[in-house]
């Protein structure tokens, strides 16, 4: 089974960037559709990105648009997500997921990493 290491969180300033890597061991992500998702405290895990296998297709949600990129090597067998102008209510814990999920929900994947913690500070 195919486990997800997240890193590159940490604190940074309002209007600062940081890069998340997600790489997985265990077996290949290259074939699969990858997603990030956020988790702020007292709220639900909602999505954030999703890239095709291929990298050809991204989407993303309204609230990171234009700011978050989602990205991916396959030969190094890791997804980024590179964030910038970074808001206050970016603050969460990051989580990546494989998978396809139509409705974007998190409860249609079932295997996550430990997460990394994104503070943003105003």
């Amino acid at each position: 089974q195919v486990q997800l290491v997240e890193s590159g969180g940490g604190l940074v300033q309002a209007g600062g960037s940081l890069r998340l890597s997600c790489a997985a061991s265990g077996g290949t992500i290259s074939t699969s559709t990858m997603n990030w998702f956020r988790q702020a405290p007292g709220k639900e895990r909602e999505f954030v990105a999703r890239i095709s296998w291929s990298g050809g297709n991204t989407v993303y949600a309204d609230s990171v648009k234009g700011r978050f990129t989602i990205s991916r090597d396959n030969a190094k067998n890791t997804v980024y997500l590179q964030m910038n102008s970074l808001k206050p209510e970016d603050t969460a814990v990051y989580y990546c997921a494989a998978g396809f999920s139509a409705t974007m929900s998190a409860s249609n994947f079932g295997s996550w990493g430990q997460g990394t913690q994104v503070t943003v500070s105003s």
